[in-house]
């Protein structure tokens, strides 16, 4: 269930590295089972990019702890959606988005996780000025800055940091299990309706609360086609090949009649196969 970015990303450094390291892949119902010694690092998107799948955080960190692997998180589709706890279930590192459910806006920063025993010792990849010990004195020689400041590479986006500001100024009047609760029974309206509704569309997310995320996943054949009709009338949402419709749930400005209203679309839109209609057809770079 990793994000291919994720994928991308170790790739690289593995071609970087030149030690001979592999980059396995497991279904995500198998992970637990492949960790061994001779495995380095466990790398995970926690919630499922597309089906919204959950992992259980604090059983896998402590199955790969046991073995001696270091383990890195992917919160892209955790953080604003659920409570995580990376210091309790003793995440070694994580690394996720504000443009998702933190409503940072697009373009907003990603973030870093280190787990304090490391913060010391971790190098990043790239020494950069404001990662220095001393940015402003402009030394010719590296030095990195205590702790996890070292992590810092380049400037910061100034605007889309104002801009997550105000919207982490709202994260701070939030009670997290209440968001949760919250989505998981706008989720359950969802699943209820559509599926009512829709019987042409099957439920890739899993049901049971414990082991989904915020969003709810439909496969469909035609998904491509009646996620831009979906769009064309006003909702939202989007589609992962090969056959993927994706719903995101944000509490905080969306209710039972907004789903409500969303089933309602997708009936017609499903229902009414107003998705073969030939605009919907053509396949956009962006989807």
């Amino acid at each position: 269930g990793n994000f291919p970015t994720d994928l991308y990303m170790a790739e690289g450094l593995i071609a970087t590295l030149g030690r001979g390291h592999q980059l396995r892949l497991v279904a995500p119902e198998e992970i637990e089972a492949a960790l061994s010694e001779e495995v380095a690092v466990l790398y995970v998107t926690e919630v499922d990019y597309r089906t919204g799948r959950r992992h259980d955080m604090t059983k896998l960190t402590a199955k790969a702890h046991a073995l001696g692997i270091v383990t890195v998180w992917d919160l892209a589709h955790s953080a604003g959606a659920l409570p995580v706890d990376l210091a309790g279930c003793g995440a070694d590192f994580a690394a996720g988005c504000t443009y998702k459910y933190l409503n940072g806006g697009p373009g907003a920063p990603a973030f870093l996780y280190v787990a304090p025993r490391h913060a010391d010792d971790a190098r990043a990849a790239l020494s950069g000025w404001m990662g220095h010990a001393k940015p402003f004195a402009f030394e010719l020689g590296y030095a990195a800055a205590g702790g996890v400041e070292r992590m810092r590479v380049g400037t910061p986006p100034v605007l889309a940091m104002a801009a997550l500001e105000a919207s982490l100024d709202i994260w701070d009047r939030v009670d997290m299990a209440e968001v949760r609760a919250r989505s998981l029974a706008l989720g359950d309206l969802l699943i209820a309706e559509v599926e009512r509704r829709c019987p042409s569309l099957r439920l890739v997310t899993p049901r049971a609360h414990d082991q989904r995320g915020s969003q709810v996943s439909f496969a469909f054949d035609g998904g491509y086609a009646a996620m831009q009709a979906l769009i064309a009338r006003g909702l939202i949402g989007d589609f992962r090949a090969p056959d993927i419709m994706r719903f995101g749930i944000t509490p905080l400005y969306i209710g039972e009649s907004d789903i409500v209203r969303a089933a309602e679309i997708i009936e017609e839109v499903i229902i009414g196969e107003v998705w073969r209609q030939p605009e919907y057809q053509v396949v956009n770079a962006v989807t």
